[in-house]
């Protein structure tokens, strides 16, 4: 991929949500949408012009292993962002990155594909 990423968060927490919007822009990426819950996360997944995705797995109580079955019958990229680190994920997404809550902008970064 060239040039900044069309990224999608999918996050619960609204300042988490934010936080990770502000290191995107930073990192000069651009977020293409924002979704709190699954069903919202879930049409996001299904429509959206996207180049990444970075998933929160626990929403409000759901998990977003859905809306990454979506993506990567899409054949789109993403990474999944929890607490509980690598653990929390499916094993049949053993093969995806995973941003251990809380991350930096750094960490951030190396979770995403290459730009250039």
């Amino acid at each position: 991929m060239v040039g900044p990423l069309r990224i999608l968060v999918v996050e619960d927490e609204m300042t988490i949500a934010l936080l990770i919007e502000d290191m995107l822009n930073e990192l000069g990426h651009e977020v293409v949408g924002l979704a709190m819950r699954l069903a919202p996360a879930v049409e996001f997944a299904r429509t959206c012009a996207m180049d990444f995705a970075i998933l929160d797995v626990n929403l409000d109580g759901k998990t977003s292993f859905s809306v990454a079955d979506i993506l990567r019958e899409r054949g789109l990229p993403f990474a999944f962002a929890t607490g509980y680190g690598p653990s929390g994920i499916e094993s049949r997404f053993a093969d995806c990155p995973v941003l251990k809550k809380p991350f930096d902008i750094a960490m951030l970064k190396a979770a995403l594909p290459p730009t250039a």
